[in-house]
């Protein structure tokens, strides 16, 4: 497209350019991460979504499971039976947002209630409290063209890599990170600060047990903690 201007009426001629695009050119669809009905074309794929605790992993995760609900796709929605904290057998966010999802125990139960023929997306919440062979789930389900969407902690409380967190981020296709913000002083937030003296990696709680801080403030915790114990 370009325009042509003429000295004598000084008008604007616009011209266009015109040119058959094929589709393998481009294509809008491959700006978004919905999954495509057409399994034969569209193959699967794993998301991760990742962060701190009040980072809002399960609305990002509940959003684009509506998303898809509103596109009529055939969804699974899973949880760990473990996390009872605001329903046995929903996934609900801290904010109070709710859907009915299936609760299990090991992630291989999760197989059995996918059909692999019609499900087109699979969501799991919480997906760190799952034990290792969540990964392998994850990944059978993307083989047989299911988009999978996964949220969870990347870290537990001391800061470390959350079990099976690290192997999942690393073979999903798409990894979105979530920030709190730091109850201390304002910054983005990325771990979650334990506060009572417990000491299991995992231990259910709300804003009563952790506090999302930034590096700088968590590491200052961190520190005068043990500086204290070492009196």
């Amino acid at each position: 497209m370009f325009f042509v201007v003429t000295d004598k009426n000084v008008n604007f001629a616009l011209h266009f350019c015109c040119w058959e695009m094929r589709e393998d050119d481009w294509n809008f669809n491959d700006m978004f991460l919905e999954n495509k009905a057409n399994r034969s074309k569209q193959k699967g794929w794993i998301e991760v979504i990742c962060g701190s605790m009040f980072s809002g992993k399960t609305e990002e995760l509940l959003r684009r499971v509506k998303r898809a609900r509103f596109a009529r796709q055939k969804i699974e929605l899973f949880k760990p039976a473990i996390d009872t904290r605001y329903a046995e057998e929903a996934v609900v966010s801290h904010d109070e947002q709710a859907m009915c999802s299936t609760a299990v125990n090991h992630s291989s139960e999760i197989l059995l209630y996918v059909n692999m023929e019609t499900v087109e997306v699979v969501a799991i919440d919480e997906v760190q409290f799952f034990d290792e062979g969540i990964v392998e789930v994850c990944a059978r389900l993307a083989e047989a063209g299911i988009r999978v969407i996964a949220a969870g902690l990347d870290m537990d409380y001391q800061g470390k890599p959350f079990r099976a967190m690290p192997q999942l981020m690393s073979v999903a296709e798409y990894v979105s990170k979530m920030h709190a913000i730091c109850v201390h002083c304002g910054d983005l937030a990325n771990f979650s600060h334990r506060l009572n003296a417990q000491q299991q990696q995992v231990l259910i709680g709300e804003q009563e047990s952790y506090e999302p801080l930034c590096r700088h403030c968590f590491n200052l915790i961190i520190k005068n903690k043990q500086e204290n114990e070492n009196f």
